[in-house]
């Protein structure tokens, strides 16, 4: 049930979702960076911060959930551009918050948005494109992240650092409205998957995705994966300033060295994974990643250069191994449900992200000098969610995996 695009067509279609997906992605990752300043500006914790970061996720799943009744019921492209309008305002919002709490409603409400529209990219790709290009194509749309690293975060730092917390969001606002104007010109419609058939009730879809078993093994592979990650993750700028003795201003550094290993190690991995097996590839990047992920939370005092080493690996691998994750995911699903089963996957991921942060800010805590204690602690947290992921995948039925 993919709809046959030329590949010119094909092309500015995957590049207009990568440009979609750069500013959810930005939106989501400058929370990160932004630790130092935001628990300096507002006089917040480890376990404040982790909330905040939580906030996010947590309202993407109660969207998720919400968006399952109705995603496969409208045309693909008239409705991601509707929510990617709104998430534009909903960050426009968290730019304009008088505060923390206000701040963390503003990161809500994009969080709604935001967990439909991660959803329906993906949803899209599966329904454009043929399975034995769809690890490349997703590994097209995931040089989302990689730019994001390069271009975004320090841009994003660098405003912060000269015109207040504020700014990236802003500048995020602005770019919405930028790519809402390139999805309105290069986006097809993709409306196949509208059926005469008349549902029983909203909730008939949802009920025959989690009737499904196979769909079932592919949302907890997903969560696994997206909570081994997500442990680590938003923690990382903390910890590098706090206890590793990387400076606030070098920070920029880290992700601009960091992005620009995953920029060409996506397209990478995402070709080796539909020339190979998409599931052989994903078992070989995962394992790799524990290396980067134990080390990064376990390292002291380090110059930049061995940071920057270790903190590459780890964004190459973990975000690598998502790309024939995704291909792996979205293939699992019933042709016929894909957007109900995406918005049920963004829900899956979206609570994963939100728990991992959650339980990782509780198991850490600032000592008196402002240092990350009991990191290590995460990344053993980390590691067991990885393997459990890899040992679950195999157990995973791919539709359309012989077209």
């Amino acid at each position: 049930m993919s709809t046959a695009l030329p590949p010119r067509t094909e092309r500015f279609f995957l590049l207009t979702l990568a440009g979609i997906q750069f500013s959810h992605i930005l939106d989501f990752m400058i929370m990160m960076p932004l630790g130092p300043i935001l628990m300096a500006a507002f006089g917040i914790g480890t376990h404040e911060f982790g909330l905040l970061v939580a906030s996010y996720s947590f309202s993407a799943a109660a969207s998720g959930i919400l968006a399952a009744t109705f995603v496969d019921l409208f045309e693909r492209k008239r409705l991601l551009l509707i929510v990617f309008a709104l998430f534009g305002m909903a960050t426009l919002a968290c730019g304009l918050a008088p505060g923390y709490s206000t701040l963390i409603l503003a990161r809500g409400l994009a969080g709604v948005f935001g967990g439909i529209m991660g959803a329906l990219v993906q949803t899209m790709i599966a329904d454009a494109i043929p399975f034995s290009r769809r690890a490349r194509a997703s590994g097209v749309v995931s040089s989302a992240f990689s730019i994001s690293t390069i271009a975004g975060v320090p841009l994003s730092l660098w405003l912060a650092n000269h015109f207040g917390w504020r700014a990236p969001f802003v500048l995020i606002a602005v770019l919405t409205v930028a790519f809402l104007a390139i999805g309105l010109r290069f986006l097809p419609e993709l409306r196949h998957h509208l059926s005469e058939e008349k549902r029983a009730h909203l909730l008939s879809a949802t009920f025959s995705v989690l009737g499904d078993s196979n769909h079932l093994r592919a949302l907890l592979f997903s969560a696994l994966i997206i909570f081994s990650g997500f442990t680590v993750i938003p923690y990382i700028t903390v910890y590098a300033v706090n206890n590793v003795g990387i400076a606030q201003s070098d920070i920029p550094i880290v992700y601009l060295v960091g992005g620009s290993a995953t920029f060409i190690s996506a397209r990478l991995i995402g070709h080796w994974a539909d020339k190979h097996g998409k599931m052989e590839v994903y078992r070989r990047v995962a394992l790799l990643a524990m290396v980067p992920t134990l080390l990064l939370t376990h390292v002291g005092t380090l110059p930049l250069w061995i940071w920057l080493i270790i903190s590459a690996s780890f964004f190459v691998l973990i975000s690598g191994r998502m790309i024939p994750a995704m291909a792996i995911i979205a293939s699992a699903a019933q042709p016929r449900l894909r957007g109900t089963f995406m918005s049920l996957h963004a829900t899956t991921q979206s609570l994963a992200m939100g728990l991992a942060t959650t339980l990782a800010g509780f198991l850490t805590s600032l000592d008196a000098s402002g240092r990350i204690v009991d990191f290590p602690l995460v990344g053993y947290v980390a590691v067991t969610a990885n393997l459990l992921a890899i040992w679950f995948v195999s157990r995973i039925d791919m539709h359309g995996k012989n077209l």
